[in-house]
């Protein structure tokens, strides 16, 4: 038998958070305007109990070892990110959990003299922390709602996990889908969320360079523009071909400027000035015409040996040319 929250009637409410919980569970309009709350509610449609003290789940080896392998290219990418986010909020009492998609810690940091009791608590690799197991958690929600957000202290579902503050930040490949998260975790009380806050910009400055590391990883074959902000947004990362033909643009890229997989092969000039008041990146641009300057002084003025040096054909040179407005004497 369940009450009108939901709960099966087995549960008892024998904590102050439980109370708080099932309370604020009891309202229905609150979910539609809390996102804690939609979590929480998350949580027990998940069947959870807030009063569970069972830790959270722990991968054998073989699954840890597997999910590294699945991740391996990211966890050995994001390993400078780590450690200087590390640097920055260590002394602090914070641990550094990178996850995979599913909210399983597959590297971390942490000082030994906290280790023990961040073990005790879950924050260790190899612990399962995806909603569906823990509730409303840093890691789990976050990525559940794919945006960076802090759970701070009694916002977590489960009353074990209430004297946790858990900073996170989805970290995306560079299709724009969600593949890692990169969480800051700590069990203090005197953490204000004036700390949580600067917490916050450090995870998510670090979360962002891990994903444009990533990016530029997956296209390091091609040439990487770093696009205009837009009133959308961040520009973000787009990688052109020699011809200038977009091949890929990362997720702040594609919300900047409304990209799909189905306008990847545009040019790049024709996209970047489609937003209202939006031009092309005009140090971008002067960097390409001091390029093709050069090469065509280095061949005389002779497009198909300028062609040659700057490793592009001879039509694309000319199309460069007519575009910037070059004169092909040296």
């Amino acid at each position: 038998m369940a009450d009108r929250g939901g709960r099966p009637a087995a549960m008892r409410r024998s904590t102050h958070h439980a109370d708080h919980v099932f309370a604020v569970l009891d309202d229905a309009a609150l979910p539609a305007q809390s996102a804690v709350a939609a979590s929480w509610f998350r949580s027990l449609r998940h069947g959870l109990d807030p009063e569970c003290r069972l830790p959270p789940r722990r991968l054998d080896q073989a699954e840890f070892t597997h999910a590294v392998e699945k991740s391996g290219p990211l966890v050995r990418l994001a390993q400078e990110s780590l450690d200087r986010l590390f640097l920055s909020v260590g002394d602090a009492g914070c641990c550094v959990l990178l996850t995979d998609r599913e909210g399983v810690p597959l590297d971390r940091r942490g000082k030994a003299c906290d280790d023990r009791d961040f073990l005790k608590l879950g924050l260790w690799t190899g612990m399962v922390w995806d909603e569906a197991s823990e509730g409303t958690n840093g890691i789990g929600t976050g990525l559940t709602e794919g945006r960076p957000l802090t759970i701070y202290r009694d916002e977590h579902f489960l009353t074990r996990n209430i004297g946790l503050s858990c900073t996170v930040a989805p970290i995306r490949d560079a299709r724009g889908n969600i593949v890692a998260a990169l969480d800051v975790s700590n069990a203090r009380k005197d953490h204000t969320t004036g700390v949580m806050k600067l917490v916050a910009a450090a995870t998510y400055e670090a979360a962002q360079k891990i994903e444009a590391r990533c990016f530029r990883e997956t296209f390091r074959n091609a040439r990487i523009l770093l696009a205009p902000d837009t009133p959308r947004g961040p520009g973000g990362l787009i990688a052109v071909d020699c011809g200038d033909i977009i091949i890929g643009a990362s997720y702040a890229a594609r919300r900047a400027y409304g990209l799909t997989d189905a306008q990847l092969g545009l040019p790049v000039y024709d996209v970047l000035p489609l937003l209202p008041g939006g031009t092309p990146d005009d140090d971008l641009a002067a960097a390409e015409r001091g390029a093709l300057q050069r090469a065509l002084s280095r061949a005389q003025g002779n497009v198909t040996a300028a062609a040659g040096l700057l490793g592009i054909s001879r039509a694309t040179l000319h199309r460069k040319i007519t575009r910037l407005g070059l004169s092909r004497q040296p």
